[in-house]
């Protein structure tokens, strides 16, 4: 999978097998890893996280999920995120419900990424779409709920796309088929390139496919997630990208995934660049409540 920038991996392949690594030699994507590996260190060493780890992860999580639901149209301030239990079957409520979900299942499906990310992309679509816990997601319906079998596959030809805030165009079925096997297999594969750059591509391929029918962006994000905790990068998962992309703005964001789709190497570049950002505004976010604890404010 990703390489991995807080430790020995095994041998990666040869750059000419890693299409990966090549991207990471792009003009100013190294200064972006670089930034983003430094920012990364930087809030790991700090004093609080040696003996309150646990709760700077939870907090990070919390306002992970209120970004990645603000970009998918649910801009709720986090403590009406933090405050609420009740999260309806449809609407903004629906929306901050699955970040939530997406959020707290990402950590568990480390092992199955790495036998099989096409696996764990159906499992976050099935745990954002349902609706429901994880539980009764896998088949626990009552008598009269409707099952929707376009939840936890990726669409058919003909079959509908509602993600309403990216409005490129949509790939057909089949070239989403086996775009996502390409990404699988160079996943599975292995490479050298930075996490930051397999985790942007990962949640650029998602978002340019849109392959289910509904919550694409917030799986993609959950994806992105996966692949900064697995690579080694943010083992503990306190630097959310996510809350990065939605201080960035919408406009910006779908502004950089533009320049990925249409596969230039500045349009690339740029998106790796977008992601990087993101993930610096994370580590300042988890900083900040770090700082927080210290001081005994949070």
């Amino acid at each position: 999978m990703a390489g991995n920038t807080r430790g020995t991996s095994p041998a990666p392949p040869k750059a000419s097998d890693d299409p990966l690594a090549t991207l990471a030699s792009l003009p100013g994507v190294a200064d972006s890893v670089a930034a983003v590996r430094k920012g990364v260190d930087r809030v790991y060493g700090h004093r609080v996280m040696r003996r309150r780890s646990n709760e700077v992860t939870s907090e990070a999580a919390l306002r992970g999920a209120r970004g990645s639901a603000a970009l998918s149209g649910a801009d709720w301030a986090l403590e009406e995120v933090r405050r609420r239990t009740d999260f309806g079957v449809e609407g903004e409520p629906r929306t901050v419900g699955a970040a939530l979900r997406l959020t707290a299942e990402a950590g568990q499906l480390l092992s199955v990424w790495r036998q099989s990310p096409l696996r764990v992309l159906a499992r976050l679509h099935l745990v954002a779409a349902s609706g429901r816990s994880p539980g009764e997601a896998e088949g626990r319906r009552g008598p009269d709920e409707t099952a929707d079998d376009t939840v936890g596959r990726p669409r058919l030809a003909a079959e509908p796309v509602d993600e309403p805030l990216i409005e490129l165009p949509l790939p057909d079925a089949d070239e989403v088929a086996g775009r996502l096997d390409g990404l699988s297999r160079l996943l599975l594969t292995g490479t050298e390139a930075p996490a930051l750059v397999t985790a942007a591509v990962v949640h650029g391929e998602l978002l340019a496919l849109r392959p289910f029918a509904t919550c694409n962006g917030l799986v993609a994000r959950a994806a992105e997630r996966i692949v900064l905790i697995g690579s080694g990068l943010d083992p503990k998962s306190i630097c959310p990208a996510e809350v990065g992309h939605a201080e960035l703005g919408r406009a910006a964001y779908v502004a950089a995934l533009e320049g990925y789709v249409s596969g230039t190497p500045e349009g690339v570049a740029a998106w790796i660049a977008h992601c990087g950002r993101a993930v610096e505004l994370g580590v300042r976010e988890s900083t900040a409540v770090c700082e927080a604890l210290q001081r005994g404010a949070a």
